[in-house]
């Protein structure tokens, strides 16, 4: 596998953990009240922000340094695990020399079992991590954007901030049911986005690192 198809690889990925985190908190984010306390009834009606969560985490500065620095994790259990792989295929090659029943053959049956299983559990192991990594990042990220999209409500009056993420098309059957359930807001102007500042904030931010 080459860099450019690892680099498409992670990125789907991480579309696919975005989403997740997306459907997980937009509800929230829908209905949450910067102000500290229900507006009064007025005439002029709520003030209100839009951010999209997955415009943030694709383009924000320490979600590309995440990014570079997973891929190389991967390159690197990647290159292990092939490096395994082949130890594999020689036992195996070993293995065929040998009369089946054979003491040298179930001696080496043996061999090739362990190499088997350790390649297995190394894979399992990688998949696992990566996971577990993905989803921990993603959180923190996500707390430092929720801080962030907080200040600037009360900074600039707004009574709610609401999560805009356009869907992606094409899509997969089990995104469009989501979308459906999630996808609030189908229209904002441009004057009510805070996503670029939210990003430029993240950025700005030196104690957030992968």
């Amino acid at each position: 596998m080459d860099q450019t198809d690892e680099r498409k690889g992670y990125f789907m990925k991480s579309r696919a953990v975005v989403v997740v985190m997306v459907i997980c908190v937009v509800a929230a984010l829908a209905t949450f009240n910067y102000s500290g306390a229900a507006p009064a009834a007025s005439g002029s009606g709520l003030k209100i922000g839009v951010v999209s969560i997955r415009t943030v985490f694709n383009k924000t500065r320490q979600q590309l340094e995440y990014r570079t620095k997973a891929i190389a994790r991967r390159g690197q259990s990647q290159k292990e695990q092939e490096a395994l792989a082949t130890e594999v295929a020689a036992e195996e090659a070993e293995l065929r020399t040998h009369k089946p029943g054979t003491t040298d053959y179930l001696q080496q049956l043996q061999v090739v079992l362990s190499k088997r299983s350790k390649l297995s559990s190394q894979q399992e192991f990688a998949k696992q991590q990566q996971m577990l990594e993905d989803k921990l990042w993603m959180e923190k990220l996500f707390r430092e954007t929720l801080k962030i999209a907080n200040t600037m409500a009360k900074e600039k009056g707004l009574d709610l901030v609401l999560e805009r993420t356009e869907p992606q098309f094409p899509i997969s059957s089990e995104e469009l049911m989501a979308t459906f359930s999630t996808h609030k807001v189908l229209y904002a102007g441009a004057e009510m986005d805070m996503t670029d500042e939210v990003i430029a904030r993240l950025d700005a931010v030196e104690g957030l690192q992968p």
